[in-house]
């Protein structure tokens, strides 16, 4: 499994990665490999805006739908629009081609509430025990 160390993360296995004044946002690796092969994203719209633990989108795959939620609050200024089209690369890589969103933070610091990437990797060791 792999782990982005520069990314924070939440209980939901989702992570979100500082990019200049904007955030990435994604589903982890971890949680990618629980769903199995992903068939399906339905992401927000640029422009639209977000409290912190909102519901923001579904993914789906050949196993299970599921809520995307958004970790932070803010505003979605960019849409991974391959990812409509080939949803299937959040299965092959996750924390690169396979970002759903960025988005401008409300309150980032926020961030810094997030599981460290040691934190999560934790976490993750504790729910397969």
């Amino acid at each position: 499994m792999k782990i982005d160390k520069e990314a924070r993360y939440s209980k939901d296995h989702e992570w979100v990665r500082p990019e200049g004044d904007l955030f990435a946002y994604g589903i982890s690796d971890h949680a990618q490999d629980q769903l199995s092969d992903i068939v399906y994203l339905e992401p927000p719209d640029a422009g639209d805006e977000f409290e912190k633990g909102d519901t923001i989108g579904v993914v789906e795959s050949v196993k299970a739908a599921a809520d995307l939620y958004l970790p932070m609050g803010g505003e979605v200024v960019e849409v991974n629009e391959a990812l409509v089209d080939t949803p299937e690369i959040l299965n092959s890589d996750p924390y690169g081609e396979g970002w759903i969103l960025k988005f401008r933070a409300s309150d980032p610091s926020e961030f810094d509430l997030l599981l460290s990437a040691q934190d999560y990797e934790k976490k993750i060791e504790e729910e397969q025990e």
